[in-house]
């Protein structure tokens, strides 16, 4: 797994919003989610504080492309790309922490 360009979907604590976003740095731009550290960014308005899906990408470019596509798709899409690899939608968080 690469560790820096990545795209990924945070939720909330009832599963009711789901944000796709892309970053060259995983692990920080989680803990600022997590962290409130942007009062006003559409994530921290809705509490999304679960990481439920990544992907990594060897460039940024890549992974625009691929944010570009999930954005595009359905919830339904979302929810379906999220089960294929956390079915119990267990926030991921540690797994990229120690990133």
């Amino acid at each position: 797994m690469e560790k820096g360009n990545a795209i990924y979907i945070m939720t909330n604590a009832r599963k009711t919003v789901l944000y796709t976003g892309v970053t060259n740095n995983l692990s920080r731009r989680v803990y600022e989610h997590k962290s409130g550290l942007n009062s006003t960014s559409f994530t921290f308005k809705y509490n999304l504080k679960k990481l439920v899906y990544f992907e990594s990408f060897h460039t940024i470019d890549e992974a625009i492309l691929r944010e570009k596509q999930i954005k595009g798709g359905s919830r339904k899409k979302k929810v379906d790309l999220i089960n294929s690899i956390n079915p119990e939608w267990k926030d991921l968080w540690e797994e990229i922490e120690k990133w």
